[in-house]
């Protein structure tokens, strides 16, 4: 089965890079064994007998006699050789074969995790710079190497795969052949020995390689290939059920079971030929998560990019709220979410999010089971508060508590009732609250206030005793106004500054705007993007223009940190060269060139590279995924003001 799908671009991060030249064909399988290498060979030395330059740049042939038969005859590029904690390994060697460059490559096992050394982590990444160069591939890969179907597979066979790709390297492909055998026969050639040796053979056939769990993988691994018959059709014929106007959204969040979620929203997404977005609420909680919590959200993040999810991020202290107003202006109709397993307080009676999301919104919400085991909650109210003593907020507490005090004196003398003074402290702890940092004075100045009133009003005065049986009642009716008051006015406080913030980018991407269409030359634009987006993370920004000279000039902003560019080395310079040569982002954060100390991107117009920025990672913060997406917003601007500014030049020169 094959068929020929339309050439889909190259995501990265917020940008579509232009369609690669080199066309891509997939040997698509549902087990190893089934053959994929084989018929891949076959089809080699059928494109070599119609006169194309075939080279083989990696097959794992598995010792199988008949696959290193048909290896002769073909040109086979040496691998390039790894010590990997005193072990050599063979790695497809990228850059002898990008200057060999022949008209055919052969690179197997697509989905393979290049050892640590190689320009890209994954060799899909090697493909994809292949293919940009505009040499053809021929590569082979797994039904249960494709990351949206990594959950199902794991489901049925019990083993969690590592090496995955995204599925977007699957659909771009210009031909998917899929080499099929059946699951008896497959079983038979690893009793013979043809796939594994004898002892793996025999492990292979007691776990992953049973009559069940083979039929399955086969049935998925038609369905899919079916699958992209079907998007084929779609794409060619611009049919109406493509654009059905359906739209998933799933929120991004650190919890182990969020990869699950997002893996069957972009199943979902590909069923219905819809909308796939991926929304983070960015509370003030998000902002204290560290360690594996944080290490979770990142990943879960680069997985649903992966996938092909839309990344936005709304501010807010309610997230049912914030996920219910998004979704009724960005025009979504299902909710993808999974069902939450850490244990609830039974006492607050506090309604889930799905529960809240089902009486704030109209819309379809689907509920993915849980299975995992119990995870420690980093957000809520049970989390415990960090507390920082400050001289600053301990006296402003200790003024408050004193001028309630004072004030409520005042009071009993002039013979007002108890509820009058009290209110006078509610008041005193509804200042503490707003004018210091963190929930923990707020509390402490409930405590203190209820003792005071006790000491200082109750019968008999100046003890902590209390005659009338009443006032235990009293004393925890304002405990518990006191601490509400003073938790209300905390989250007023945070969410006037998530709104300050929201407020800032928003400004700063405006601005950004205004300044690049007063930009008189390229070099204009570029300086003050980088300005703009040294504003944005406090840190020196590097920046290049894109021309027609082969060495990239840096600058550096702001212009008295000119020692950065002298600690700027070679390495980094050659990072910098790839990304304006693929127009693509490479060092520290992504797959490419990971060990780079810097981030760097490329400005892009619809004509190619027209600049370079570079973002220092070591020793600062890595940016989260809104300002992320800001910075993506501020160089496409910077982009489309140079292709403006080069168009005038050059109508300014006229005809020659």
């Amino acid at each position: 089965m094959e068929n020929n799908p339309q050439m889909m671009p190259d995501c990265s991060p917020g940008q579509k890079s232009t369609i690669s030249s080199g066309k891509l064909k997939i040997f698509f399988g549902y087990a190893a064994g089934v053959g994929k290498t084989y018929a891949m060979l076959q089809a080699a030395h059928q494109a070599q007998k119609e006169g194309m330059d075939v080279v083989v740049c990696y097959v794992e042939h598995h010792a199988r006699p008949d696959t290193l038969a048909l290896l002769d005859g073909l040109e086979i590029l040496p691998c390039r050789e790894i010590n990997y904690r005193g072990i050599k390994l063979k790695e497809f060697d990228l850059d002898q074969a990008l200057q060999r460059r022949p008209q055919l490559i052969l690179v197997d096992e697509l989905a393979h995790n290049n050892a640590s050394g190689c320009r890209h982590t994954k060799r899909y990444q090697d493909v994809e710079e292949l293919l940009q160069a505009g040499i053809n591939v021929y590569t082979t890969v797994n039904v249960q190497h494709l990351e949206s179907l990594n959950d199902l597979v794991s489901s049925i066979t019990g083993i969690a795969v590592n090496e995955r790709i995204p599925d977007r390297v699957f659909d771009r492909a210009d031909q998917v052949e899929l080499v099929d055998i059946g699951p008896d026969e497959l079983v038979k050639r690893l009793q013979m020995g043809k796939v594994y040796r004898e002892r793996q053979a025999k492990q292979a056939l007691q776990n992953f390689f049973t009559p069940e769990n083979l039929a399955a993988l086969r049935e998925i691994a038609m369905r899919r290939t079916a699958d992209q018959l079907n998007r084929t059709a779609l794409q060619e014929g611009k049919e109406k059920s493509a654009k059905a106007g359906e739209h998933i959204l799933i929120c991004l969040s650190s919890s182990p079971s969020n990869p699950k979620v997002i893996r069957t929203a972009a199943r979902m997404a590909e069923a219905f030929h819809s909308g796939f977005t991926a929304l983070f609420v960015q509370t003030p909680e998000t902002k204290e998560l560290s360690g594996d919590n944080l290490k979770r959200l990142r990943s879960n993040l680069h997985l649903a990019e992966q996938l092909g999810a839309q990344i936005s991020t709304v501010y807010g202290t309610d997230p049912a709220v914030q996920i219910a107003e998004y979704a009724r202006v960005s025009g979504v109709t299902k909710i993808v979410m999974g069902r939450i397993n850490h244990k609830q307080n039974p006492l607050t009676g506090k309604k889930s999010l799905a529960d809240r999301l089902i009486e704030l919104t109209d819309l379809d919400i689907y509920i993915i089971p849980d299975h995992q085991p119990l995870y420690k909650k980093p957000l809520g109210k049970l989390r415990t508060p960090k507390f920082r003593f400050t001289w600053k907020d301990t006296g402003i507490a200790l003024a408050s508590l004193l001028l309630s005090s004072l004030v409520g004196v005042g009071f009993y003398t002039a013979g007002f009732g108890e509820s009058n003074i009290i209110t006078v402290y509610i008041l005193g702890v509804l200042i503490t609250a707003v004018s210091t940092d963190g929930h923990l004075y707020g509390a402490l100045e409930s405590l203190l206030s209820v003792a005071a009133f006790n000491f200082l009003f109750t019968e008999p005065r100046f003890t902590f005793r209390a005659n009338d049986p009443s006032y235990p009642v009293t004393f925890l009716i304002m405990l518990f106004s006191s601490m509400i008051a003073s938790s209300l006015a905390s989250r007023v406080k945070a969410q006037a500054r998530l709104a300050a913030q929201k407020s800032y980018y928003t400004e700063l991407l405006l601005e950004s705007s205004q300044k690049l269409q007063k930009g008189r030359t390229e070099w204009d634009c570029l300086r003050l993007t980088a300005e703009q987006l040294n504003r944005l993370f406090g840190r020196p920004i590097l920046y290049a223009l894109s021309g027609s000279e082969k060495d990239l000039a840096f600058r550096v902003e702001p212009p008295d940190e000119q020692a950065v560019l002298a600690e700027l080395g070679s390495e980094e310079i050659g990072v910098a060269k790839w990304v304006q040569k693929n127009n693509k982002y490479a060092g520290a954060t992504t797959n490419t060139l990971p060990d780079s100390r810097w981030l760097f991107l490329s400005v892009r117009g619809t004509q190619g590279v027209m600049g370079i920025v570079g973002l220092p990672i070591a020793g600062y913060s890595i940016p989260d995924a809104f300002e992320k997406n800001l910075m993506i917003a501020i160089l496409n601007e910077c982009g489309l003001s140079q292709e403006r500014i080069r168009l005038q030049e050059e109508r300014d020169k006229g005809p020659l």
